[in-house]
C-alpha cells in the first residue's frame, strides 16, 4: 500500500521552526555565558570579602592584645564567632605560628591544629588558596598577625564552596526565569512575523514559491498582450516585453511613476485614475492601443494592473473595410442610376432617336473616362489611384466633387523606401473622408467641424469662407512626390476649422457628430509620425480647411516644400 505523499511545509512554517531554533540556541549560549560569568564572579566576590575580613582581623589591636594574654581563646573567640556572623563567612581561625586554634565555629576543634597551608603567611605574605578543611572544601585567605614587627599569630577566614554553588545555583534560577521569557517573547514575535508571512505567501512552500515565480516570467514573456502593473504610488512596479514595446519604453522603466513617462494625456489620465477602465481606445505615437485597467484592493489600495492590446493593424483594417463598404455602396448606387440610363438610351431608340441616344451615352461613358485617365496619368501608385477612384464615386454619391489638382504628380517607381501603403491609405483615406463630409455638410447647410460660418482664414491667407450655394461641393487632393518627399494635400469648400479648434483636432476623440467619432485625424497625424512627416492645417483658397502631410522619402527626413 503506497503512503500518501506528504505536502512540504510551507516557506512560512520552515522559517518559523529555523527562527525557533536559532532563538533557542541563541538563549541558551547566552545562559551557559551568563552561568559560566555568574561562576566567576561568585567566586571573585566570596574571595575579595573573606580576604578582607582577614586582614581586617589580623590589623585589629584587640587581636594582639589577646594573643599576648595567657588564654588568647577567651577573647578571641566571641570576637571571631561576631566577625563571621556580621559578614557572613563559613568561619575566621585564628590561630599561634604553629598552626594551633584559637577559635574555630566548632568551640570542640580549638587547640587542634589547622588543616591547610601557612607557610606562605610565616613569611609575612597575604595568599588565597581552595583546601579541604573540617568544614568542607572551602577558599580561604590565610594572612600574618604582626605585632612589633614579629609574627605572633594567624588569621584564616574562609567560605565553603557549597556556599558559593548555592549562591550561583539561586542566580542560575532567576536567570533560567529570564532564559524562559526570552524564549517565549521570541518564540510569540517569531509566530507573528510568519504568520504575517504565511498570510502574503498564502501558505505555500519554497519549491511552490520558486516555480511560481518561473512561471510568472515564462509568462510575462510569452504573452503578446502588454501587461503592466503599479503600486499604490503610482510607479511602474512591473511591466513586460510587449507592454514596453507599445509605449515605447527603455528597459529602466521599472520605478519610474507614470506621469515621468511622456505618454500622451489621455493616456496618462487612463493610467492614473482610480476606477476601472474598459476596452478604451488610446493612440501613442505610433500606435493605436486598446486599455483595460482594474484597481487591486486588498484593505487598503495597492495599485493597478493594466493590459494592452495592440490595435493599430486593426484600426487600419477596420478603415480598409469601411472603405470598402463606401465602394460598395458607391458602386450599387452606380448601377442603380446605370439601370436607369440604360432604360433611358433604350426609351430613346425605341422612340426613333438613335442619335441622341448615341450621344447621352458617350456623354457618361467619357466623363467617367476622363477622371480614370486623369488619375491613373498623374498618380502611377497603383494604391493611391485606386484610392483616389474609389474616393471620387463616393464622393460623387453624397454630391461633391473630386478634383485631382493639375500639380499632381506620382511617377512609377517614385515610393521605393517611402511610407507604407497602408499608412498612405490611412493619411489620405481619413483626410478625403472628412473633406468630402465638410463640403457635403455646408453645401447642405448644415454647419461642419464645429466651424460655424463665422470661422476666420489662418493667419497669413487672406482667404474668406465659400458662399453657401455659390457652387457645387469640392474638394482638391494633391499628391506630388518631388525632391526626395511625398505631399499629400486635401483642401475642401467646407466652412473650415475655427483657430481656437486647429490645435485640438488632431486630439483623439474631438469631433462635432457626437460621442464615438473622432478617430481619423488623430491616426492620420499617427501614421505621418511613424514616417518620420509632418501634418499641417490651414485654410484654402476656397474658405474650407485644407490638410498637408509631408512624408519622406528613402532616408529623408521631413521638412517644408513649395507645393
Amino acid at each position: 500500500m503506497r503512503l500518501p505523499r506528504t505536502r512540504p511545509r510551507s516557506l512560512a512554517g520552515q522559517l518559523f521552526a529555523m527562527q525557533v531554533v536559532l532563538v533557542a540556541a541563541v538563549v541558551a549560549g547566552c545562559a551557559f555565558f551568563a552561568y559560566v560569568s555568574g561562576s566567576g564572579q561568585a567566586e571573585e566576590t566570596a574571595t575579595r570579602q573573606v580576604r578582607a575580613a582577614a586582614i581586617a582581623v589580623a590589623g585589629s589591636p584587640s587581636v594582639r592584645e589577646a594573643i599576648r594574654t595567657p588564654d588568647p581563646s577567651a577573647e578571641l573567640q566571641p570576637y571571631a564567632e561576631q566577625v563571621r556572623r556580621d559578614t557572613g563567612i563559613a568561619f575566621v581561625t585564628i590561630m599561634d605560628p604553629d598552626g594551633v586554634r584559637w577559635t574555630h565555629p566548632d568551640s570542640g576543634l580549638i587547640g587542634d591544629t589547622f588543616l591547610g597551608h601557612t607557610e606562605q603567611a610565616l613569611r609575612g605574605e597575604t595568599f588565597t588558596e581552595t583546601y579541604t578543611g573540617t568544614l568542607g572544601p572551602s577558599i580561604r585567605v590565610v594572612t600574618p598577625v604582626r605585632d612589633g614587627g614579629r609574627i605572633t599569630g594567624l588569621v584564616s577566614a574562609g567560605i565553603t564552596v557549597e556556599r558559593v554553588s548555592t549562591q550561583v545555583r539561586d542566580q542560575l534560577g532567576a536567570l533560567g526565569l529570564a532564559a524562559g521569557g526570552a524564549l517565549a517573547l521570541g518564540g510569540l514575535g517569531t509566530y507573528v512575523i510568519n504568520a504575517r508571512l504565511r498570510r502574503h505567501t498564502h501558505g505555500m512552500n519554497a519549491a511552490e514559491l520558486s516555480r511560481l515565480h518561473d512561471y510568472h516570467q515564462a509568462t510575462l514573456h510569452a504573452v503578446r498582450e502588454g501587461l503592466l502593473m503599479l503600486d499604490g504610488r503610482r510607479r511602474i512596479a512591473l511591466i513586460n516585453d510587449a507592454g514596453r514595446e507599445l509605449l515605447g519604453l527603455a528597459p529602466g522603466a521599472v520605478g519610474r511613476k507614470v506621469d515621468e513617462l511622456a505618454l500622451p494625456a489621455p493616456l496618462t489620465g487612463a493610467l492614473l485614475d482610480s476606477e476601472a477602465r474598459v476596452d478604451e481606445l488610446h493612440l501613442t505615437a505610433d500606435r493605436v492601443i486598446v486599455v483595460n485597467t482594474r484597481p487591486v484592493v486588498g484593505g487598503e489600495r495597492r495599485g493597478t494592473v493594466v493590459t494592452l492590446r495592440d490595435h493599430t493593424e486593426l484600426q487600419a483594417l477596420s478603415g480598409e473595410l469601411d472603405s470598402e463598404r463606401g465602394f460598395t455602396q458607391a458602386l450599387r448606387s452606380q448601377a442603380h442610376e446605370a439601370a436607369n440610363r440604360l432604360h433611358t438610351v433604350v426609351s430613346l431608340i425605341e422612340l426613333g432617336r438613335v442619335e441622341e441616344a448615341v450621344g447621352f451615352a458617350t456623354a457618361e461613358l467619357e466623363l467617367a473616362q476622363e477622371l480614370t485617365d486623369r488619375v491613373v496619368g498623374a498618380v502611377a501608385e497603383p494604391v493611391l489611384a485606386a484610392l483616389l477612384l474609389g474616393k471620387a464615386a463616393q464622393a460623387n454619391e453624397r454630391g461633391v466633387e473630386l478634383v485631382l489638382a493639375d500639380d499632381s504628380l506620382i511617377d512609377d517607381g517614385a515610393l521605393p523606401g517611402g511610407p507604407a501603403q497602408r499608412d498612405l491609405v490611412t493619411i489620405l483615406g481619413n483626410l478625403i473622408d472628412n473633406a468630402v463630409e465638410a463640403a457635403s455638410e455646408t453645401a447642405s447647410g448644415t454647419p461642419g467641424r464645429g466651424a460655424g460660418p463665422d470661422a476666420v482664414p489662418a493667419p497669413g491667407t487672406g482667404s474668406v469662407p465659400a458662399q453657401r450655394g455659390s457652387s457645387r461641393a469640392r474638394v482638391t487632393v494633391t499628391a506630388l512626390a518631388v525632391d526626395g518627399l511625398l505631399l499629400l494635400r486635401v483642401a475642401d469648400t467646407g466652412a473650415g476649422i475655427g483657430p481656437d479648434d486647429a490645435a485640438e483636432v488632431f486630439r483623439r476623440g474631438w469631433s462635432t457628430h457626437g460621442a464615438g467619432r473622432g478617430l481619423g485625424l488623430a491616426l492620420v497625424r499617427q501614421a505621418a509620425h511613424r514616417n518620420g512627416g509632418t501634418v499641417e492645417l490651414d485654410r484654402g483658397p476656397d474658405g474650407g480647411a485644407r490638410f498637408t502631410v509631408r512624408l519622406p522619402l528613402g532616408d529623408r527626413t521631413a521638412k517644408e516644400v513649395t507645393a
